[in-house]
């Protein structure tokens, strides 16, 4: 690799940005992609193979190239996988193991010494300042998710204004649907515009009838996994997601 390309691909990387390397295996030329567009290299990508690596890239996935020239090796460095989770409740404790399981970093944001402690979170990241505080703090990028779990508006409201208004793939909230309107409305008195607000996931979680808070946790780390990877929505979001309240 040359100098300059890997200087690239380390700036790219100490960026948190995600970046693959292309290596034509019979030329030995080589492109960089950083957010499946921005390309520096010798190796001139074209359309179609930019979009196979972009593919690579939602993928995490490393290797040889299915394109009609097949001489294309493709390496793969995201960012790491981060979920924050506001509020040290009891549905957290399902959920972070789950989201750890599945290869996610994980924070957890609540103020209230009580509930954020080592005992009911070994071995997790905490935060004890105040959610929107926090989640500044952790510079939120395209490689993050966010659920807020407090049903506590003054907890929840100030952390969903600072994530809307990230780079973070996910947003989710717990709560009802009539409880998601009354949220709906403190934050457009906020100034938070209709469009962010499109953005929340509520009642957060497939739609899978979950009640237990393992069942919870499960229907959240599927609906963040569908978003992360661009999963079609193959199951009508209607009154059942009421179950994830």
């Amino acid at each position: 690799m040359k100098r300059d390309l890997f200087e690239a691909l380390q700036s790219a990387r100490a960026a948190k940005r995600p970046v693959a390397l292309a290596t034509d295996l019979d030329s030995g030329r080589q492109a960089l992609v950083v957010d499946g567009a921005e390309t520096a290299g010798d190796l001139q990508p074209s359309p179609e193979l930019l979009s196979v690596i972009a593919e690579a890239l939602q993928a995490d996935s490393s290797g040889r190239l299915k394109t009609p020239n097949d001489s294309i090796f493709v390496q793969v460095f995201n960012p790491p996988l981060r979920l924050v989770v506001v509020g040290a409740v009891h549905l957290a404790q399902a959920l972070v193991p789950i989201a750890q399981l599945a290869g996610y970093e994980v924070t957890i944001v609540d103020p209230r010494g009580a509930w954020a402690t080592q005992e009911r979170f070994p071995n997790v990241e905490m935060s004890r300042d105040w959610p929107d505080d926090a989640l500044r703090a952790l510079e939120l990028d395209r490689r993050c998710a966010v659920v807020t779990l407090t049903h506590d508006p003054k907890l929840d409201d100030p952390a969903l204004a600072v994530a809307l208004r990230s780079p973070a793939f996910y947003v989710g909230a717990l709560g009802s649907t009539r409880t998601h309107a009354k949220r709906i409305e403190r934050l457009r008195e906020e100034g938070v515009s209709e469009e962010e607000i499109a953005r929340i996931h509520a009642p957060v979680g497939l739609p899978i009838g979950a009640r237990a808070p393992s069942e919870i946790a499960i229907a959240i780390m599927g609906q963040i996994t569908q978003v992360l990877r661009g999963a079609p929505v193959l199951v009508k979001q209607d009154a059942a997601r009421e179950s994830v309240a």
